[in-house]
Order: C-alpha cells, then sequence, then structure tokens
C-alpha cells in the first residue's frame, strides 16, 4: 500500500500546482471512512482506493479525479453520505463519487437487471463528467489485479463481467493500455491452460531464433536514420489474449500465426508519419491489403495513426504502427489525454475526443425505456465491433461495427430514415439490404414513407442502435394491430348479447379488471390473453350468470371431448384445416356461413378476415378438461438406414401418441423426408416428442408444419 507522501509525490511530479491540502484532506477523510474493513487477502481495505488513485496518475489526471478516486467507495461501503461529500469536497467531487457508485442498495428482478442498472447509471453519470469512467476502469483494473485471494466462481464472474462489458467500454474509450491489461488478466482467469501455452510458444520462438526485436527495432532505427526522419522505435511481443483471439477467428495454429511482433514508430508530425512509412515500405516487402490510414480517416475514439505490415527477417510478419507524439498519447490514453497535464499544465491534445456522439445515441436509448436485456444487448454490440467508415452522397461519414449492413447505415443517419428503408445503393450499385459494408463505401438510402421495418430486419441488423429501433417498431405495429382486433371482439361480445359496448363501458371494464388504459385492455383481448366474455363479465356480472360459460365442441374421441371457451352453441363448430389448432395454442372463431371455425392465432388465413372483423369471435381451451386425440403433421428429416423408420415409430409409441398417418415427402441415397400426422394431447405434449426426437443422432431435422407450408 502506497503512503500519503509518496501519493502527494506521484500528482506533484506532473503537477506542481497540485491542492496538497485537498488531497491531504482526502486521504484522511477515506482512511479514516474505511479504518475498520479489510479486503479478501487481510490488508486494510483503503489500500485500494490508493492504489486506484495511483493508477489515475499515471494518466496525469486532475486533482478531482484524483480525491474521487480516494472517495470513491465511501458511499457505497461505509456510512458516508453524499450530502456529506459535497460539505466537504464540493459538488464536483461529490458528484464524481456518485457516478461511480453502484445501485447494490436498490431491489433489483435479476442479475441481470442490477448489472444493466448499474450501467445505465454509470453511462448517465459519464455523460455529464466523462472523468466517471476513468475511475470507474481504474477500479475495475485493480479490482482484477487483486483476484487471487477470492473463490474461483467469483473470480470468473468478476473476469467475465469485465471481459464482456469492461475492456470494450475501454477500448471505445480508445484507453488500449488498460484495455490491453483487462483483457490479458482476465484471460489468464477464463483460460489459465490457453494462456500459458501461448506463454511457452513464446519462450520456444525465442530459443529458436533469438529475441528478434532488438535485431527489427535497429533495422527499423536505420532505416528511418538514412531517411532523414527523426523518430522513436519501439517493439512487443503481442499480448497472449490478443494472440489468442486471432487464433481462434482465423482457425489457425500458433505456427501458422505471422504479425505476433508489433512495433511503433512515433515522430514529431503528420508529414514525417507518411515520410518514415515511406521510408519502411522501400525497405521492406509490404504484405499487400494490410495497409490502413487512420491519420486520413480517424476513428471516432479519436485513435489516429498508419498501420502496415511487412515482411521481417526470416520471413517473419511484422505490424507497424506510425504516429506523432500527440496521437500516441490518444493511443495510450484515450479520452484522459482529454484532462491529463503535461509539463504542469492541464494540456488541450488536439485529438483527444469526448465520446458525446455515441455516448448521446445509448442515452436515447436509456430514456425509450427498453428492457435490461436489450439494453445491455445494444451496449455489448455498439462496444465489441471494430468500425468500418462509410459515406452518404453528401459526405457526411458514419461509423459502423464491422459486418453492418445498409439497414444499420440508415438507422444510423436517423430512426426516420431506417424505418423507411426499401432499399439501398452502394458505390451507385443497387445492393440487398442483407449487404456487408467495407470501408469506404458510399451509401445511399433509398426511402418510402410508408415502409415500415420487417421482423427480418433482426437478422439483418448488427447495431444496437438499428436492432432497438426495429423492436420498437415491430411492437407498436403489433400493438397497433392487437388494439384494433381487440376492439372489433369487445364489441362482438357485447352486441351478441344486445348490451351497450361504448367506450364508458370499455372504461368500466378496465377498471374492474386492474387494466392501466382501454388500449391496454384491448391490446391484451386482441392477443388472446383475455377473453371478450371477461370483459362484458366486468361491466355486467349477472347477465353472464345465466350463460354456459363452456360449449363442449368437436368430435367425440374415446372417453373425453375437446372442450373450447366461447363459442355460440346455436352454431356448428369445426377446427381449421388449414392450421390444425391443438390444445395450447391461441386460438380465435371466424363466424361464416353458420359455421364457426377455429384457427390459431398466427393462421395466415387470418388475413381474409380482416376485413370482417365483426366475424371474429373470441376463443380459449377449457383448463378443466382432459384433451386427447388433436391431430397435427410434423416434418421429420431422418438418415435412410435400416431400421430407422421402426426407431422413430417406438419413440413416438412410448411417449403416448398415436401415428395416424405418415406420406414420404422426399427420398434420396442418404436420407429421407416424412410427413407423420401425429395424434396428440396438447402443445406440450408435442415439444415434448419434437424434442425427444431432436436428440436422436439418426434425426437431422424436425418440425411441426401446418397446412398452409405443405
Amino acid at each position: 500500500m502506497i503512503r500519503q507522501f509518496e501519493l502527494l509525490e506521484l500528482v506533484q511530479a506532473y503537477n506542481p500546482n497540485t491542492d496538497v491540502a485537498l488531497l491531504n484532506r482526502a486521504y484522511v477523510y477515506g482512511a479514516k471512512a474505511h479504518a475498520k474493513q479489510t479486503r479478501a487477502s487481510g490488508e486494510p481495505y483503503f489500500g485500494h482506493p490508493l492504489e486506484v488513485a495511483a493508477i489515475l496518475t499515471e494518466l496525469k489526471l486532475d486533482d478531482a479525479t484524483i480525491v474521487t478516486a480516494l472517495l470513491h467507495d465511501t458511499v457505497e461501503d461505509t456510512e458516508a453520505t453524499h450530502d456529506e461529500l459535497r460539505t466537504l469536497f464540493g459538488e464536483e467531487i461529490a458528484g464524481l463519487v456518485d457516478g461511480v457508485t453502484k445501485l447494490n442498495r436498490l431491489e433489483m428482478t435479476s442479475k441481470e437487471q442490477e448489472q444493466a442498472e448499474n450501467f445505465r447509471k454509470l453511462l448517465l453519470a459519464m455523460a455529464k463528467d466523462v472523468r466517471v469512467i476513468l475511475v470507474k476502469l481504474a477500479d475495475r483494473l485493480h479490482n482484477i489485479r487483486t483476484l487471487g485471494p477470492l473463490r474461483q466462481e467469483k473470480r470468473e464472474r468478476i473476469a467475465r463481467e469485465t471481459m464482456e462489458i469492461f475492456a470494450p467500454l475501454a477500448g471505445r474509450m480508445g484507453m488500449q493500455k488498460i484495455r490491453d491489461e483487462l483483457e490479458d488478466l482476465c484471460f489468464e482467469v477464463l483460460n489459465p491452460q490457453a494462456r500459458t501455452s501461448i506463454m511457452r510458444r513464446f519462450l520456444k520462438l525465442r530459443r529458436e531464433k533469438g529475441d528478434i526485436i532488438p535485431n527489427i527495432t535497429a533495422m527499423i532505427e536505420e532505416t528511418l536514420y538514412d531517411a532523414k526522419v527523426p523518430a522513436m522505435v519501439m517493439g512487443r511481443e503481442k499480448k497472449p489474449y490478443s494472440i489468442w483471439k486471432k487464433m481462434e477467428e482465423k482457425q489457425i495454429p500458433f505456427s501458422r500465426l505471422s504479425d505476433i511482433y508489433g512495433f511503433r514508430i512515433v515522430t514529431e508530425d503528420e508529414a514525417a508519419c507518411y515520410a518514415a512509412m515511406g521510408a519502411v515500405h522501400k525497405k521492406m516487402r509490404v504484405i499487400p491489403g494490410r495497409m490502413k490510414d487512420y491519420i486520413s480517416g480517424p476513428k471516432s475514439n479519436g485513435y489516429r495513426s498508419i498501420h502496415t505490415t511487412v515482411s521481417g527477417p526470416g520471413a517473419s510478419r511484422v505490424e507497424i504502427q506510425i504516429r506523432t507524439r500527440d496521437m500516441h498519447e490518444v493511443a495510450e490514453s484515450g479520452v484522459a489525454a482529454h484532462w491529463s497535464y503535461k509539463d504542469g499544465e492541464r494540456s488541450q491534445n488536439p485529438f483527444a475526443v469526448e465520446p458525446s456522439h455515441w455516448l448521446s445515441g445509448l442515452l436515447e436509448r436509456i430514456e425509450k425505456g427498453d428492457t435490461p436485456s436489450e439494453f445491455m444487448e445494444q451496449v455489448t454490440l455498439d462496444m465489441f465491433h471494430d468500425q468500418v467508415f462509410c459515406f452518404t452522397p453528401k459526405g457526411d461519414v458514419y461509423g459502423l461495427p464491422r459486418g453492418a449492413t445498409p439497414i444499420d447505415f440508415a438507422y444510423a443517419i436517423h430512426t426516420r430514415v431506417g424505418d423507411s428503408c426499401v432499399g439501398a445503393k452502394v458505390d451507385g450499385q443497387r445492393v440487398p439490404l442483407w449487404t456487408r459494408l467495407r470501408n469506404g463505401q458510399s451509401v445511399d438510402i433509398i426511402r418510402v414513407e410508408a415502409s415500415r421495418p420487417t421482423a427480418v430486419w433482426m437478422d439483418m441488423a448488427k447495431t444496437g442502435r438499428a436492432k432497438a429501433a426495429i423492436r420498437r417498431a415491430l411492437r407498436m405495429d403489433e400493438r397497433g394491430e392487437h388494439i384494433r382486433r381487440g376492439r372489433e371482439i369487445a364489441r362482438q361480445s357485447f352486441a351478441r348479447r344486445e348490451l351497450d359496448g361504448g367506450e364508458k363501458a370499455l372504461e368500466t371494464a378496465a377498471r374492474k379488471l386492474s387494466m392501466p388504459s382501454v388500449d391496454e385492455m384491448l391490446a391484451k383481448l386482441g392477443a388472446a390473453e383475455i377473453s371478450g366474455r371477461q370483459i362484458v363479465g366486468a361491466v355486467y356480472p349477472r347477465i353472464l350468470e345465466k350463460e354456459p360459460d363452456i360449449a363442449q365442441l368437436g368430435a367425440q374421441n374415446g372417453k373425453a371431448r375437446v372442450l373450447v371457451v366461447g363459442a355460440p352453441t346455436s352454431l356448428p363448430f369445426v377446427f381449421a384445416p388449414c392450421c390444425e389448432p391443438i390444445p395450447g395454442d391461441r386460438i380465435v372463431g371466424i363466424r361464416d356461413q353458420g359455421v364457426v371455425t377455429c384457427h390459431s392465432i398466427d393462421c395466415i388465413e387470418l388475413t381474409s378476415h380482416e376485413d370482417h372483423m365483426d366475424r371474429w369471435i373470441d376463443l380459449k381451451w377449457d383448463e378443466n378438461a382432459i384433451h386427447i386425440g388433436r391431430a397435427t403433421n410434423v416434418d421429420i428429416s431422418l438418415a435412410n438406414q435400416a431400421g430407422a423408420l421402426g426407431s422413430i415409430a417406438t419413440l413416438i409409441g412410448e411417449h403416448g401418441a398415436n401415428i395416424e398417418n405418415f406420406a414420404t415427402l422426399d427420398r434420396l441415397p442418404d436420407f429421407w423426408r416424412l410427413r407423420v400426422n401425429l395424434a396428440v394431447r396438447d402443445v406440450k405434449h408435442l415439444s415434448s416428442i419434437l424434442t425427444a426426437l431432436e436428440a436422436q443422432t439418426i434425426v437431422t431435422d424436425v418440425k411441426r408444419v401446418r397446412a398452409e407450408s405443405r
């Protein structure tokens, strides 16, 4: 644990004008607040805030950030209060501490929700002051460095959360040095064997080829000296996690991995960067397609550098990054460079950027109230991927995750552009919406204002912003349809009984059924979550006392009947052959030509009846009845081998189902496809049969089919 004077010396080394009294006051307050606490290792707890502060001194940050590090756990883990901090240290520091504090004291419904809520608060605080994330990342870095005393299960949980959230976040903030260390430490916890294996490979390589980094460094320095380009050259082996990740992505062994060494050339100015690149390319053979210019086209987090890969000694591939000193500072420290001190004064690095654009998109989604799982999905999607940069026809640049499609590009421009997208032109050529975009392409979105997103877009979209907007639009469309359908079913339910079903009656029903609004009640009715009978009963309970609750409908089958609730007993009743509903399916009745036909709620045939909503009847299965013998069709693809059909038939029989009929759809030398007509009790019974069939090695595919898909 570092001592008080040592921390002061670290800060004064880059900021001689530091407020010594403020730092001393924070040190004493934090030490007293945590005096009785210890960490899992048995060490005094206050050592942790001190080490977090020390990490931040490496980034040369201001006094308020250092003080926040010393106090960041006081509100969460001690009796200290936000008001007390505000009184003693001012509004700025109290606000920063509050931004870092977790929400452990809130009542959460799940671990997922807790994580999402904590992260939401972090981002909201970060939007007010980006220094919050600097403290949080330093806090997480020290925690990862000191995982040793914890149980293995807890170590893995913390490491996994760090790998999924905080390491990508550090990368998104441009803090590559911290990201690299976080990833490598987590890698050691989550996959120690793989990391050890890679380290052994490095040792073996050094024994075989010697330490080639000094040789290549000397070669590059000599090349730059001859070209009269003043620069500093640094070489390194790439981190084990970086190596493993590349091996996983490319599915190649370590022996075939080429660029395991990385070198940096740091020059005085931008012109010298390009001069250095020219000198290196003249001396060493360039690997085609491996040159990227992030100086002319910087990343959204402010990162600027020229990347090139050349052939070094022994035909080894060498990656070289070329940038200026200011660019190098941003590449290592990211947004921290915006707050850092240089030569005793706050430096204004021209390349340091605050993540305002990215944050504004996240905050927009927070305000729209996405669920915790949706929110975390969007955040991780936006953070994990490398970016490509594409242009509008007007020349505006948008950064998107690698693998993004025109749909992502449309939603990056504006939600309205995405919702009304019907096609796209890339570099002047019409392309499908699932086309993957590449760096530097020009994308022109074709729009039709009346157009709406479709469910298939969810599979095409890669960004969290696009997925969230599509999901929201689909919900709105579905809800609108449910409300429209529910309103008509309610009207029919009242009209059939010659009762007043006006707006006042619907408001009364919504209140009696504890619904927040009439629209919410109608949406549930349209989605078959409640019945029209329930709505009528809420308004006129005595009317339904004389009305039979259950109509026993359907063909006699053994000792049991299929029972359906809600259909008039005066009309004949049949099950639709187009969708073959079975107990457990959501159902609706269509009255046509004196017959009530029962359909599944998702039956494609219902679209032909949308103009006649007066014929719709709300139905549901009787929960108290014993349902047996409803038939449905199942398609099974299985290996064409002796005894395969017998095995399938035996399995179905063992699960209490009966094969009514079957037909061969396709028969090839290696497989055949059957359509089996099964008599099952309900959806749950069918699901258990399908699961059992899927588990068989001879079965390649099995699914329920409706008549319209035949």
